[in-house]
């Protein structure tokens, strides 16, 4: 949710006086571009990995300050709902043993995290969106307790001017209002980053723009919204409302929502900074002392907090990020498409399946958005999230210049992307017992087609078909969910029903 500020009023000039400081952050960036200041390539990747907090009932529970104070741990963060928490892993190379590695980290802080929660009649759930969530939970009282959510959504509803209206029209439909941004914080979200050269930004990040509907076919987590069964990744919509600056009337003349797929593939990372001061207005300005241009011009490197905190605010599906490390910049590409969960296993191999493609297709001489029209990339990403594993997508022909076909999600996986997976792995040296060990669980998804959010709807049907009534059976299926999650087997060796 972008830095940590105070919540403080703003003054008639911050607003041109920040408009002016990002102005000289990007001729700073520009700069800095110019003179090939950034890092060397070092393979370096990292995860944030958000998470919802429920009772032993499978209701939400919103404790997340009571947690945290248990847990005692800088790895473990506020997120946006008092029922939500956040795990930084911090960075690793890309390379040897490093998914096994990961697993077992977040295996270890998330049991250690789950039994400080447990003391407190809460546990730890990764899931997209908490299926027993309703519309009573989701209220401006149920924000986190940090003034950095208060003073946000005090911006964004002034930039609205309004209640922002939810529709999704799935296979039920939900229509309702919300009187703040808490609505967001039901979407809960797994943050791949990959530290990337300049030279390298534009082909990671269309790269990875071409394999989102992919990505949240296999992994999709999120079929249900305030008691309905919507999208079988139902995120994404719900993300583009609930952050959603402009009122109808700016949406009919083609304004652009702050949560974004994108429009175009790029040339290099500078267009993304670029477009984000173009087409987004300011919602926190906030600026600082620093001069970035004078501090370039004397040798060091800027901060650039402006750009960056203006940037955390523009929620693109993949992100450009700008960071400093040891007194030397450097630029991630940050991956924002799939859902948390089911389990640290099924977490893993979304992420070897991920930086695996990303290499592959980054690294051909004939690249897929070179015979992709962004158009049909975004469209794949809106068919993926309303059909999950059973999405159809378009994707262009073998040896076949400018044709694209239809081609089911699961089919294109097993026989393309797979393969271009396992070789991007073998590029970053990753170990091959770990690549096939993750790489096999997607396999297995597609060939069972079974993923996070197909198991929960399954789960729910049988309970409705045993007589439960609709709220009745999602905490069924979100109790069982819960307890198949503990057990640490990927979901497509769940048993099907509730077990209730």
């Amino acid at each position: 949710m972008g830095e940590k500020v105070a919540a403080e009023g703003f003054g008639p000039a911050d607003p041109q006086h920040h408009r002016d400081k990002l102005r000289q952050c990007l001729e700073a960036l520009a700069r800095l571009l110019e003179e090939k200041r950034f890092d060397r390539p070092r393979n370096l990747m990292g995860l944030e990995l958000e998470l919802n907090l429920a009772g032993p009932d499978g209701m939400p529970s919103m404790m997340n300050a009571e947690v945290l104070e248990r847990i005692a741990s800088r790895d473990f963060q506020t997120e946006l709902g008092q029922f939500n928490l956040e795990v930084n892993i911090v960075p690793h190379r890309l390379s040897g043993r490093v998914l096994d590695q990961l697993a077992e980290e977040l295996r270890t802080g998330l049991a250690y995290a789950d039994r400080r929660a447990m003391e407190l009649d809460s546990g730890i759930v990764m899931i997209g969106i908490l299926p027993t969530l309703t519309r009573r939970h989701a209220i401006t009282a149920n924000l986190s307790a940090a003034d950095r959510y208060a003073l946000l959504n005090e911006q964004i509803l002034a930039a609205r001017g309004e209640h922002f209206t939810i529709d999704i029209d799935g296979i039920e439909r939900l229509t309702c209002t919300a009187g703040s941004i808490v609505t967001e914080a039901a979407c809960t979200s797994v943050q791949l980053h990959l530290q990337v050269t300049p030279g390298r930004f534009a082909a990671v990040w269309n790269a990875a723009q071409a394999i989102a509907a992919a990505q949240i076919a296999v992994g999709a987590n999120s079929p249900f919204l305030f008691g309905r069964e919507l999208w079988r990744e139902s995120r994404p919509p719900l993300f583009v409302q609930s952050t959603d600056t402009r009122p109808p009337e700016l949406q009919a003349q083609g304004v652009r929502p702050r949560t974004w797929f994108g429009e175009r593939w790029i040339a290099d990372a500078f267009e993304l900074f670029e477009e984000n001061l173009r087409f987004f207005p300011p919602l926190l300005p906030i600026s600082d002392d620093e001069e970035p241009l004078r501090v370039l011009d004397e040798g060091g490197v800027p901060r650039l907090s402006e750009l960056s905190l203006h940037n955390g605010t523009v929620y693109r599906w993949n992100r450009p990020v700008y960071g400093v490390a040891d007194g030397v910049p450097h630029l991630r590409v940050e991956n924002r498409v799939l859902p948390a969960g089911p389990t640290v296993t099924d977490v893993i191999a979304n992420a070897a399946f991920y930086y695996g493609v990303v290499r592959g297709l980054a690294e051909e001489p004939r690249p897929v958005w070179s015979r992709l029209p962004f158009a049909v990339a975004a469209d794949n990403f809106d068919v993926a999230c309303r059909h999950g594993i059973d999405a159809v997508l378009r994707w262009p022909r073998a040896g076949r210049t400018g044709t694209l076909a239809r081609v089911p999600a699961v089919r294109l996986v097993l026989d393309e992307l797979l393969p271009l997976a396992a070789a991007g792995l073998d590029a970053w040296g990753v170990e091959p017992a770990d690549r096939d060990r993750y790489l096999g669980v997607v396999e297995e998804r597609c060939r069972r087609r079974v993923n996070g959010a197909s198991w929960q709807a399954a789960a729910y049907h049988r309970a409705r078909d045993r007589g439960l009534d609709r709220e009745q059976a999602l905490a069924a299926t979100t109790r069982r969910y819960c307890e198949l999650m503990r057990t640490g087997e990927p979901v497509h060796t769940w048993p099907p029903g509730t077990g209730d």
